[in-house]
């Protein structure tokens, strides 16, 4: 096993809020007995000093401090949470007593109600340790200011032409805008803007093909099917034109990691698409359609597959675009949200395409290491893996995140992979997007709204804006 110092707190000060729910837990001032415990070298998470927490992990992890900023690093007081009935289990769900019970918190702003499927309403910290930071500490991290704000009310409601509406009327000033009312957005850049991610990101939108059922099971219909797709009109029909062309699995934004070989994105070939779907000796005189069951809802997923299924159809390939509810986004239907483990007793039913998250594909960790272990993984044990692709090469590579922290010799077992991923095919790479959903983003009316982030993850995180970095017009 190996440590990593990664968390010193020499010289921190606490806020006031902090320090209330470290009282409450005999942080502060432990006993004896809590020492021993909370210094016990036998625990995944131990202290060596009053300021120093060491993480031991089961193999060398050189990217573990970016985990610590999304799921897995998320502060909350678990002994208030377990005062207050626990988090509740797998089979009952989240404990209901949170949707009127308010969990404290230390950052910009506390929520002070929430009204289940209905809205939370936030308000301003007065216990927030960056209370009082300079315009200059600020600037150094947007993230840690305190907050423009008094009270800040967030609704939850699921109808897009509702959210247009509530922000074209003044009820909102920031909304989600999906792809079925995003070119109202567009027609008036004077009244609305919105928010915008760099080529460089980690969302991806792509295909999964399942390489383990016919006909997608042979590799040169795969090949076929990556050049028969006139990428030009999908990006401009489906993506409204804001997008970049990819080379996965990495994301764009670890350049360190990505397109390992400087390989060249699929592209629209129909004569080299043809070529291989006659060498591959499927007769598509006879082929059953082909299934790709996109989540009810997803707009850009639906679009994206109506573009795909016109273009299979020049060469043969029938496809049949079905709807399904979130509730079959499993087994067996559609691949990548199991274990690879798991989805692979279902191959045989799962479907033969299937869209990469819903409306994207955004990281669970931003780590280089996340897109690996997730798209090309047999060993995959949490889902990701939307093309029940693996290969020893790909699994050199994958492994090589978990086993040395030699990035020359990472890389050259990744290019490898790189070039086994693009002539095997599984994926169809389509578009890293520049919109926050591909389609549609969150929207700001400008006479209210000068400026906001999105979270550092692009979306993997949270979804909406960032609510202490919303900077009001004037």
């Amino acid at each position: 096993m190996a440590g990593y110092n990664v968390l010193n707190f020499t010289g921190v000060n606490f806020g006031e809020s902090t320090v209330n729910m470290m009282n409450g837990t005999g942080i502060i001032n432990p006993s004896s007995q809590l020492i021993s415990i909370m210094s016990s070298t036998s625990l995944p998470i131990y202290c060596t000093s009053a300021y120093t927490l060491v993480i031991h992990t089961q193999a060398p992890f050189e990217f573990l401090p970016n985990i610590l900023v999304q799921f897995t690093g998320v502060i909350v007081d678990s002994q208030f949470i377990i005062n207050n009935g626990g988090f509740g289990t797998p089979s009952t769900g989240n404990n209901p007593n949170f949707n009127t019970v308010i969990v404290p918190g230390t950052g910009p702003y506390i929520m002070a109600k929430y009204v289940p499927n209905s809205y939370e309403q936030f308000v301003q910290n007065p216990n927030y340790w960056g209370a009082n930071l300079t315009a200059t500490q600020i600037a150094t991290d947007p993230y840690i200011d305190p907050g423009h704000y008094k009270t800040i009310f967030v609704f939850g409601k699921t109808d897009d032409l509702v959210r247009y509406t509530d922000l074209s009327t003044g009820a909102a000033q920031l909304a989600t805008i999906f792809s079925q009312d995003w070119p109202l957005i567009q027609q008036n850049p004077t009244k609305y803007g919105s928010a915008s991610i760099p080529n460089q990101s980690m969302i991806i939108e792509g295909v999964g093909m399942n390489t383990l059922r016919y006909p997608t099971n042979i590799t040169l219909v795969r090949q076929a099917i990556v050049h028969a797709i006139n990428y030009t009109n999908l990006g401009k029909s489906v993506f409204f034109g804001d997008y970049a062309r990819l080379v996965g699995p990495e994301y764009a934004a670890f350049s360190q990691f990505y397109d390992l070989g400087n390989l060249p994105p699929y592209d629209y070939n129909l004569t080299e698409a043809m070529a291989d779907m006659k060498a591959s000796g499927v007769n598509t005189a006879t082929l059953q359609p082909l299934q790709f069951d996109i989540v009810a809802g997803c707009g850009v997923c639906i679009s994206g597959a109506q573009v795909i299924q016109a273009d299979l159809g020049v060469i043969g390939i029938p496809v049949s675009v079905g709807v399904i509810p979130a509730t079959e986004l499993t087994v067996p239907y559609v691949s990548g949200y199991n274990s690879f483990a798991l989805d692979v007793n279902y191959s045989q039913q799962l479907a033969q395409f299937t869209w990469m998250g819903y409306p994207s594909y955004a990281p669970n960790e931003p780590t280089p290491a996340d897109a690996w272990v997730a798209f090309v993984n047999d060993k995959n044990p949490g889902g990701g893996d939307y093309a029940l692709y693996g290969n020893p090469t790909v699994q050199a590579c994958v492994n090589s995140f978990f086993s040395t922290t030699n990035v020359t010799q990472q890389i050259a077992l990744c290019t490898a992979a790189n070039q086994r991923i693009y002539n095997d095919a599984p994926y169809i790479w389509l578009a890293s997007p520049k919109l926050a959903f591909a389609s549609g983003s969150v929207a700001y009316d400008k006479s209210a709204i000068k400026s906001f982030l999105l979270d550092t993850s692009f979306t993997g995180e949270s979804t909406t804006a960032i609510l202490n970095t919303v900077v009001p017009a004037s």
